[in-house]
């Protein structure tokens, strides 16, 4: 477990931060990530507030437990899977001063790039759009946390229902959390001392 409390000092608001994100604003959770980065190292910082999130996402689960979109879901579950793969090649071949300045690229990206706007007539549902944005959410998510901009870029077009556009994007993402665990586990991340520290960042 980290006891020192520099580390502290950044992470409790960037904790605070993720929560919020979870919360409804996800501009908020884009900035967690790259907050703990000035402390720690990017994948370490991602391994850390995994299993946080992890646990924000049953909660999720079960608050939307009947609203999903079966077809959206199933259209995006590859995809994320591919990001995730290619995110995990990439994280494990470069330097973490590289994967830290990626997370900054990326943070940086959401802030300049809004979701476009989708016409007055919802969007038909496509299988390689959805491939292609999930793919980039699954690897902005492993190497960011933040996989929810780029899967927007698909989702919101299409119109759905509030209530099941939330669920689906919490079945979608409770799945890719536990992906990325196991990815995080190869990765040699998930040790009791990463653990310890989630689980006193938990309540925060």
């Amino acid at each position: 477990m980290i006891t020192d409390w520099h580390f502290y000092l950044v992470a409790i608001p960037a904790v605070m931060l993720q929560g919020m994100g979870k919360g409804g604003f996800s501009g908020m959770g884009a900035l967690s990530l790259p907050l703990m980065c000035l402390v720690i190292s990017p994948v370490q910082a991602a391994a850390i507030q995994l299993p946080i999130l992890m646990a924000q996402d049953l909660v999720g689960l079960w608050a939307y437990r009947r609203n999903m979109d079966k077809r959206t879901f199933f259209y995006c579950l590859p995809g994320t899977m591919i990001g995730i793969a290619i995110a995990t090649y990439f994280a494990a071949r470069v330097t973490p001063e590289f994967v830290q300045l990626m997370v900054g690229v990326i943070a940086a990206g959401f802030v300049l790039v809004s979701v476009p706007r989708a016409g007055d007539k919802a969007a038909d549902p496509n299988l390689s759009k959805a491939t292609l944005w999930s793919s980039v959410a699954g690897f902005t998510s492993f190497i960011a946390n933040a996989g929810g901009p780029p899967i927007q870029v698909y989702l919101m077009p299409l119109k759905l229902p509030p209530a099941v556009y939330a669920g689906t994007m919490v079945a979608l993402f409770f799945i890719v959390n536990w992906v990325k665990f196991i990815a995080f586990g190869a990765l040699g991340q998930i040790s009791v001392g990463n653990l310890s520290t989630s689980a006193a960042l938990l309540p925060v």
